[in-house]
């Protein structure tokens, strides 16, 4: 299956993950200004998000993006990942590095964490919520959880349509589970210059998590915003996307 996307753009490639709250949507305020910077731009909806349907099939979602940018003819990328999305974005890069030009992670998840009190708690919340039936109110939880001081009543709504549907296509009944095809991740084996983004009104695990890839990745480095939630390209996309652009302009020139 080929996961539901779009391009646009001319120059080198840059692919947007988006965070397992949202689907591609997320990035609207970064797809015009990655394109006037000169990159060719793809974002996608992983499986169960957006467009793209729940898998067939057992899966990987690296493995999609890499099957996705074989179907476009594209043999390298810098990877920009949000949260989950951060997540993939590593497993690519450590499993792909000739294919990943650079990588800037916004608020990542990684495979490996021990989750805090407080994140286990949104956890089980969440769970409790939808085990009831209760859609509406695990829907309102992660939008409370995940969007920053700074974001406002528009993005807020977004976050809520989009992950009222992820949650509408990832409860559906299905004949048959399928579930992801786990791959061990060696963080010593990304090569691409990588850029660390955190938010101070974030849960915490994803400053320490930050953190910690600063020192395993080679090449890295962090920067902690101090008005950002867990979403900062939603939230303040006019000061977070100038972060991003000059990182880019730096390890992914335009020629």
């Amino acid at each position: 299956m080929t996961l539901s996307h779009d391009v646009a753009g001319e120059g080198p490639t840059i692919v947007l993950l988006h965070s397992t709250v949202c689907d591609r949507r997320m990035w609207d305020p970064q797809l015009p200004v990655l394109t006037a910077a000169g990159y060719r731009v793809v974002r996608c909806d992983l499986r169960g998000f957006g467009e793209s349907p729940m898998p067939d099939r057992p899966y990987n979602n690296a493995d999609d993006v890499a099957d996705l940018l074989d179907e476009l003819g594209i043999e390298r990328a810098a990877l920009v990942g949000a949260s989950g999305g951060g997540r993939v974005a590593i497993e690519f890069a450590a499993r792909r590095p000739e294919r990943t030009t650079a990588l800037a992670l916004l608020c990542t998840a990684v495979a490996d964490h021990e989750p805090s009190a407080q994140l286990s708690a949104y956890g089980q919340q969440e769970d409790t919520l939808l085990e009831a039936g209760d859609v509406a109110g695990a829907t309102e939880l992660n939008v409370t959880a995940w969007v920053g001081p700074h974001g406002d009543e528009a993005t807020r709504e977004l976050v809520r349509v989009m992950q009222r549907h992820a949650f509408e296509v990832q409860l559906a009944p299905a004949e048959e589970e399928h579930g992801s095809i786990k791959h061990d991740v060696d963080l010593s084996a990304i090569t691409a210059p990588c850029l660390l983004v955190s938010g101070e009104h974030d849960f915490a695990d994803f400053h320490d998590i930050a953190l910690r890839l600063s020192k395993q990745i080679a090449g890295s480095r962090h920067v902690h915003l101090d008005w950002a939630g867990h979403l900062p390209s939603m939230e303040r996309p006019e000061a977070l996307n100038p972060v991003l652009v000059d990182f880019l302009r730096e390890t992914v020139p335009v020629s």
